[in-house]
């Protein structure tokens, strides 16, 4: 069965699957420097791609407010989120408050962008599988042990990039792999 693509339209749908379509991919990607991954993929493609990148950034991030409707298929829209652009206020003395809380009724461009952005991370290169031999870049058993480990030899599964830019909207939910409880005896 062939992908559909729904997109997300701000009325919190039961059964959309993405925060974008081709054509916000497009339109994206006509002001990016780097675009042939984008650019030479076909329609299909895209939409995967977008599908994806939708079901990694509603998974992978805890964005602030709640769903506007308990239904609705994806993490956008929601209410109470704040407006990370908009000025605190003053209340009683030192406390301040934040004055405004993005529009429930629409999906930020930013969130929009980014699932743009990972879309073609993703055409790129598959960011979701483990790498064989993860994290290790030699092993040495004669004499004594040694053990290199390469920090770079996985990406992260969101671009760093794209976190950064939805940080102004919540975090992320893990922090990344090779964490490890240290237990000493």
């Amino acid at each position: 069965m062939a992908l559909v693509l729904i997109k997300e339209d701000g009325t919190g749908k039961v059964d959309a699957n993405a925060f974008a379509n081709a054509a916000d991919g497009d339109a994206y990607h006509d002001g990016h420097l780097y675009a042939s991954a984008w650019t030479g993929a076909t329609t299909q493609n895209k939409e995967k791609a977008l599908v994806m990148a939708t079901r990694l950034l509603g998974s992978l991030l805890q964005f602030r407010g709640v769903k506007r409707r308990s239904i609705q298929a994806l993490q956008w829209p929601r209410r109470g989120c704040p407006d990370p652009d908009t000025d605190s206020v003053p209340v009683a003395g030192l406390l301040r408050v934040r004055a405004a809380v993005l529009d429930e009724t629409k999906v930020p461009v930013l969130v929009v962008h980014a699932t743009c952005e990972l879309a073609r991370e993703l055409l790129k290169q598959d960011r979701t599988g483990d790498p064989g031999g993860e994290g290790l870049r030699s092993l040495d058993i004669s004499g004594s042990m040694h053990l290199e480990f390469d920090s770079a030899s996985r990406q992260p599964v969101i671009p760093a990039l794209v976190q950064t830019w939805l940080a102004k909207f919540g975090e992320p939910l893990a922090r990344g792999p090779g964490m490890a409880r240290l237990v000493r005896t």
